[in-house]
């Protein structure tokens, strides 16, 4: 041995094993403990493949191309039922994983849903369009923070304050539906848009959907939906990411976040000047300046969860109800039994409320079957900022499968809704799925009732205002009218099958959002004389 080598050597080697310094054997004890955690890792992702992979349809861009199809929800459909529950695309070189099967979105989404709770990064949206304060694409503390004051003031005791507005609103829906029945998308809209902003910042605005400052956000949501498409902009890419300090690129997405916050930060402190006016009547915003010191956000941040509200619950709402609507009229013999149990426990004589709820099961199977039968996000994709995609924050195993930490994975409810396991002549719209055999409603299918909600971290902190205001407007929209195909506008055969019929499209809600174009021709008929009922809905709702 040389004398260097020797040198560096203890003049005498240790014999026993208590001789050893006790901080070096520590030290080696934890490295060899970290070698061994990150090969076990490494060796069981390797022995572990990705899920199944259906052949991909275009060379260079993968499965890209079905999910610019017209409904790509149903070509994933067809891949799972071949392939399994879950199921590998690719989009260009990026992997990414869909999930159809109900029993493994509860086993990944909500059992596994800690390594699930972020979003894949995309400068897009994240950096240039929201400048990282918005609560649907931030990730980590500010998620945590956020999520924590909207779950506080959205809890399902504390939407029950908001029960009066919701059907103060609900009767303007049925006055509009008297005065004016083929502006229906209208009405749903208006009554979304009006609930959301009067919950985010306690303002009557707006009385109609066409409003300025609804205009506004909803031309947001435009441009954020289509920066979610798949290779919108080149910036998403790690080659192109460069692209985000060059000023002249985006230009469009930096326009939008300086006029959302020039928007949002306006309501904001309108809200705080009627605080110190003593004029603030409740909401979300006066929850945030009253509990200021408890989140610590920034005044940027306050207004754009705030904001936040209408992205999260103004479409789903108005969807929703027109989904109501559609359903009904598609489905007569349903919609007469819905509407003889509303009879039974509420009558002609009076309106109904949130109080007759408990009473009317086959109203709620009616509702939760309308989000299983046509959900809202099929693909999980972008109606809310709660129905995006979740990336993974480590591996996540499963039934053999491993699914690589930094994986983007999206739950598809349409699959779901249609898990054979689960659901059985899973197309029938059947509202006796929700119900016992004695007709009371199922309490042993929660886990099944969220779905349209998203999943794990990540769920919307609004469903129980959104499920409240489907709710009531189904009661109190079935009550008030009977909904039927304009027999004037379609044919026969499609009166007599308009599920089944070309002429009638029942996707039509899940293609697009509602516009002031109507997607059906319905006839709305009053089931109480139209005098009186605008009379009954004057004093609507009760003090």
């Amino acid at each position: 041995m040389s004398r260097a080598l020797e040198s560096l050597l203890p003049a005498q080697l240790p014999t026993k094993l208590q001789d050893v310094d006790p901080n070096i054997l520590g030290l080696a004890v934890i490295s060899l403990s970290a070698c061994a955690l990150a090969w076990k890792s490494y060796s069981s992702r390797r022995s572990r493949p990705m899920p199944p992979s259906p052949p991909t349809n275009h060379w260079f861009y993968g499965h890209k191309v079905a999910q610019n199809s017209n409904l790509p929800f149903l070509q994933i459909e067809e891949w799972i039922k071949e392939y399994g529950p879950i199921i590998t695309l690719r989009d260009g070189t990026e992997k990414y994983v869909v999930i159809g099967g109900q029993q493994a979105l509860f086993d990944i989404m909500e059992r596994q849903g800690a390594l699930l709770a972020d979003r894949p990064p995309r400068i897009s949206i994240t950096e240039l369009l929201t400048g990282g304060v918005s609560i649907g694409f931030t990730n980590g503390p500010r998620l945590r923070l956020m999520r924590r004051a909207m779950h506080t003031h959205l809890q399902p005791k504390a939407v029950g304050t908001y029960a009066p507005l919701q059907m103060e609103h609900v009767r303007g829906t049925i006055i509009g539906l008297l005065d004016e029945p083929m502006k229906y998308q209208s009405h749903a809209r208006t009554y979304a848009a009006s609930v959301v902003l009067k919950v985010a910042y306690g303002k009557s605005m707006p009385t109609s959907a066409s409003g300025p400052e609804v205009q506004k956000i909803e031309r947001s949501l435009a441009m954020t939906r289509n920066a979610l498409r798949p290779g919108a902009y080149l910036v998403d890419y790690a080659l192109f990411s460069w692209l985000k300090y060059m000023p002249w690129y985006g230009r469009e997405l930096r326009q939008t976040h300086e006029t959302d916050t020039k928007l949002f930060v306006g309501h904001l402190e309108n809200v705080r000047n009627k605080l110190i006016d003593s004029d603030a009547g409740p909401s979300f915003s006066r929850h945030l300046f009253e509990n200021e010191s408890s989140y610590g956000m920034s005044r940027k941040e306050m207004a754009f969860l705030a904001g936040s509200f209408y992205a999260a619950g103004s479409e789903t709402s108005a969807i929703g109800a027109c989904q109501i609507m559609m359903t009904a009229a598609l489905h007569p013999e349903i919609q007469a039994r819905v509407q003889a149990e509303i009879d039974t426990v509420v009558g002609r004589d009076r309106v109904p409320t949130f109080d007759d709820e408990y009473s009317l099961p086959l109203v709620r199977a009616f509702v939760q079957e309308v989000h299983r039968w046509r959900p809202i996000a099929a693909m999980g994709e972008f109606c809310c900022p709660h129905c995006l995609s979740h990336y993974t924050t480590d591996d996540v195993i499963w039934n053999g499968y491993c699914i690589p930490k930094g994986t983007t994975v999206w739950g598809n409810h349409w699959s779901a809704s249609r898990d054979p396991e689960v659901w059985a002549d899973a197309d029938k719209f059947d509202i006796n799925r929700w119900l016992t055999e004695d007709g009371a409603f199922r309490t042993d299918l929660n886990d099944m009732r969220h779905i349209a909600f998203g999943f794990g971290r990540r769920i919307c902190p609004g469903q129980h205002l959104a499920q409240r205001s489907l709710l009531i407007n189904a009661i109190v929209i079935l009550w008030a009218f009977r909904i039927s195909l304009d027999p004037a506008k379609y044919s026969k055969d499609a009166l007599r099958n308009p599920v089944e019929s070309p002429e009638v499209d029942s996707f039509a809600y899940m293609r697009r959002i509602p516009t002031n174009t109507p997607a059906f021709s319905y006839v709305f008929e009053p089931r109480i004389e139209p005098g009186r009922l605008r009379e009954m809905m004057k004093d609507y709702p009760y003090a």
